[in-house]
């Protein structure tokens, strides 16, 4: 009877269904807060059983050369952008940000800070040509007959990659280069979708729109331009001139976007763009002993958690003291991610570290403030565990993030040129602790995040395994990128149908001219 057992047990394991195969997947990410999230995910893939392999930089910083779930191959460069690179230009911005006008900003932002994204880029095109170039690992790759590339397209080398290879292309996605996805792939009618950067809502008046329009031009311009310079000149070099560089970024087979429409403003979107917004996010574990504790000693007032993010580790000594002496007045107890030097103005209740487990603790029932930049990740990490925030950001996205949860009801922002002036910042710390529709609103936020009829990691995986089963998703692709801008626009149907409401106007004023014509010579005749 044991060898009929043995075959019963072997069909049956035979005809179960299994989700995916494990796949083999090329990775080429982003550093920095990009690969966190990156990393979440592929974190994910391999534990459905999938081969993960990533190319990284020989200067890299955050994506370590050995791992126990992922393969690298490391390419060689003389130069990155690494996080010194990074922390000059923060501080840059937040030097400029603090002595600007309004207006001043905007142009520092739209025109000013272009050069730097070109030398940004030409270092990340001088990874991407050093990868390409080299004819061994490039054979390498192609006999590791990956299932598809997956890339971040904030830098540009993993749409051209996936080109080379001839491999289906996901993108984990909010930015394309210096642009949000969205206005790239789906209708952007800018009479109610605010560019990044201008700190407009989905509500804009008159001149707010005249602005969005300029705003949304000039980056059209910076894109075309730095595209052409860098990336463009590599698609030329190694993928031959017939390929454009702006229509292969839209090839992608999947645009897994980093948001939900919880958080972002509703707008037109497209068949292969899948919502992910808060993949990151997950229940908090168990605090480490040592802050467990010291989160327990707030007693009825609980704790406020401040973190910049990634980049910043430290703000100017001015604006850290201020910051510090308005913890101290607080009876509440602070948790702050803070690297730099300790502020002379420390207060007891204030708790100075330099890392902290930020999902964790705001998961906690004792956090009731989370005083933040703006970034995606931790915008997102707000909404999922309810809690109110007062933003303080320091460049790109920051504060059109921060705007999105201010709409809702659910955030104070301040500015870093205001932040230290007339008690502002204990101002916005005691109206969002005080006042109850903020914490109402972020967990009304979190309720409508959280009713989903599958988790957004969940939904990230089942599409990427999509893509692997049917070797990409051609039939989810529009051919708008494939059309020309002026057939895109119908300007030549416009053409068309004002020149023959043209010629029907001017048939009919060349008949009418000719009977009032015969009419007059009949009646000068006649008389």
């Amino acid at each position: 009877m044991r060898p009929i057992y043995c075959c019963s047990v072997l069909l049956l394991l035979a005809l179960i269904p299994t989700a995916c195969q494990g796949g083999n997947i090329l990775v080429l990410p982003t550093e920095g807060s990009h690969w966190i999230n990156m990393d979440i995910l592929l974190h994910a893939l391999h534990s459905r059983g999938h081969n993960i392999t990533i190319l990284r930089s020989s200067k890299s910083w955050y994506i370590k050369d050995k791992s126990s779930y992922y393969d690298t191959f490391t390419v060689e460069v003389e130069r990155s952008l690494d996080q010194k690179f990074i922390t000059e230009i923060i501080s840059k911005v937040i030097e400029f940000e603090r002595g600007s006008l309004p207006f001043e900003n905007f142009l520092h932002v739209t025109i000013g800070m272009f050069s730097t994204f070109v030398e940004a880029h030409t270092s990340i095109g001088e990874f991407v040509s050093a990868m390409l170039g080299d004819q061994e690992l490039m054979r390498n790759l192609k006999h590791s007959k990956f299932d598809l590339v997956l890339t971040d397209p904030c830098w540009g080398g993993g749409v051209i990659l996936a080109k080379y290879l001839n491999l289906p292309l996901v993108y984990n996605v909010r930015w394309l280069l210096g642009g949000e996805g969205h206005l790239a792939i789906a209708p952007s009618p800018l009479s109610y979708i605010p560019m990044t950067g201008s700190g407009y809502t989905n509500k804009m008046t008159f001149f707010q729109r005249v602005i969005n329009m300029v705003l949304s031009l000039a980056n059209d311009v910076q894109n075309h331009l730095l595209v052409k310079q860098i990336y463009q000149k590599i698609c030329d070099k190694y993928l031959g001139p017939d390929n454009d560089y702006n229509k292969l970024v839209l090839d992608a087979d999947l645009w897994l976007m980093r948001v939900d429409f919880v958080f972002e403003f509703p707008r037109p979107t497209m068949p292969n763009v899948i919502y992910m917004g808060g993949f990151q996010c997950k229940p908090a574990k168990p605090l480490p002993e040592h802050l467990e504790e010291f989160v327990q000693s707030s007693g009825e007032h609980g704790v406020i958690i401040m973190s910049l993010g990634t980049f910043v580790s430290e703000l100017p000594a001015d604006i850290t003291n201020e910051v510090a002496a308005t913890f101290a007045q607080l009876p509440q107890k602070v948790i702050w991610r803070h690297k730099g030097d300790r502020p002379a103005t420390l207060g007891n209740n204030t708790l100075i570290v330099d890392w902290m487990p930020q999902n964790d603790l705001l998961g906690h029932p004792k956090i009731k403030l989370f005083v933040a930049h703006g970034g995606t990740n931790g915008v997102q990490e707000a909404i999922y565990h309810g809690v109110p925030v007062v933003g303080l950001p320091v460049f790109f996205d920051q504060y059109d993030n921060l705007l999105r949860l201010k709409q809702r009801g659910a955030a104070q922002i301040l500015t870093l040129a205001t932040v230290d002036k007339n008690n502002n910042f204990l101002k916005a710390i005691q109206e969002v602790l005080n006042e109850p529709s903020y914490r109402f609103n972020m967990q009304r936020l979190s309720t409508l995040h959280r009713d989903q009829p599958i988790k957004p990691l969940d939904n990230a995986l089942f599409w990427i395994e999509f893509v692997m089963r049917h070797k990409g998703a051609a039939h989810l692709k529009a051919v708008s990128y494939r059309l020309p801008w002026y057939i895109y626009h119908s300007v030549d149907v416009f053409l068309f149908l004002a020149g023959a409401v043209l010629l029907v106007l001017l048939i009919l004023f060349i008949f009418i001219r000719c009977f009032y014509t015969t009419v007059c010579i009949h009646k000068v005749k006649h008389d």
